[in-house]
């Protein structure tokens, strides 16, 4: 059983999260916290964070050292974790702090594209009630986008938006640096300071100097496949430690599939469980992700065929092959439930 008190949490651990629960969001359980040093809130509004959940508005632009910082907002999915509950464990321990002098780990989930990186790092966040941040990483992604942008206001004015990550840190938020490995070295370099015990990052283009809430948890989703880059030793020796997502087992790949269309037919998501499967074994690279396109786009077809309004009970083996066969190509027939 973990302490909450680990995790900066004040609170036991609630029960899974839930789609379209109350109890997904936990409410009241942090305390009113100071901002981190160097950072107070802008004009009038309260100098602490209000409680998880609760009415009062968060103040959405802060001073540090002077220089206003526009916050942005959390993100909020209807996901659910379904299975393989030990990924789930593993990642919740890793943002413990077990002891005063201890530090939370930077955790990496790694595992082909639509395996549920994402998906397991924001329903872990939700887990402890907190607010969720996503910044998507890119070819493209600049050490400013990470950090600091500044924007254009008015007549020779600058506007210095925060990013989702730098939010975060300021609000004791955790965020998902998406798909991190497709950054570059320069753009790592940024985050350097952050990810080891110092906790804080420099914007050049501001000025200032960011140090993390106590609270603040990072983790990063990392793809399998060949449009990334290398991470840099110093950066890889930070990103501890590697949690591999596999591919689920049947019956969780089914649960999954009903999480994701709880109005598909038993029909199509057994054939199309069967069929992943199958590719599994094989070790293609299709994914829960790909079978909820493949059943959502059979449904759709044979809706479509009966014109009746209503998908129909049994949809054709004809139908399901075209949904495979227009979602992940002709090479995917060959894993077809029968062939």
């Amino acid at each position: 059983m973990y302490n909450a008190e680990q995790v900066g949490h004040r609170h036991s651990l609630p029960g899974r999260y839930r789609k379209g629960s109350n109890a997904a969001t936990p409410r009241n359980r942090l305390k009113s916290l100071p901002p981190p040093q160097g950072c107070s809130p802008r004009g009038s509004h309260n100098t602490t964070l209000p409680h998880q959940g609760s009415a009062k508005v968060k103040p959405m632009i802060v001073d540090i050292d002077g220089v206003p910082l526009h916050l942005a907002h959390p993100d909020e999915l209807p996901v659910n974790w379904v299975g393989q509950e030990e990924v789930m464990r593993q990642l919740l321990a890793s943002w413990l702090v077990v002891d005063p002098q201890d530090l939370p780990m930077n955790p990496r989930l790694l595992g082909k594209p639509g395996v549920g990186k994402t998906t397991l790092a924001y329903a872990a966040a939700k887990r402890l009630g907190r607010d969720v941040y996503i910044m998507q990483a890119t070819v493209d992604t600049r050490p400013e986008d990470l950090l600091v942008t500044p924007v254009i206001e008015g007549e020779a004015r600058l506007r210095y938006v925060a990013s989702p990550l730098v939010t975060a840190m300021l609000r004791g938020g955790i965020v998902i640096l998406d798909e991190g490995n497709r950054m570059s070295e320069k753009s790592w370099a940024s985050l350097a300071p952050l990810l080891d015990n110092r906790r804080y990052v420099e914007s050049i283009v501001a000025g200032i100097k960011i140090r993390a809430h106590p609270l603040f948890r990072l983790v990063a989703t990392m793809n399998d496949d060949s449009s990334t880059f290398d991470l840099p030793e110093y950066i890889h020796s930070r990103l501890q430690p590697q949690i591999m997502i596999e591919f689920p087992e049947r019956h969780e790949e089914f649960a999954i599939l009903r999480e994701n269309l709880p109005f598909g037919d038993d029909h199509i998501l057994n054939y199309v469980t069967d069929f992943l499967q199958q590719a599994h074994a094989a070790d293609e690279r299709y994914t829960a992700r790909d079978g909820i396109n493949i059943a959502r786009f059979a449904m759709k077809l044979a809706q479509a065929s009966n014109g009746s309004g209503a998908a129909s009970r049994a949809v054709s083996q004809s139908i399901l092959q075209t949904a495979i066969l227009q979602t992940l190509g002709e090479e995917a027939l060959r894993y077809v439930p029968g062939s």
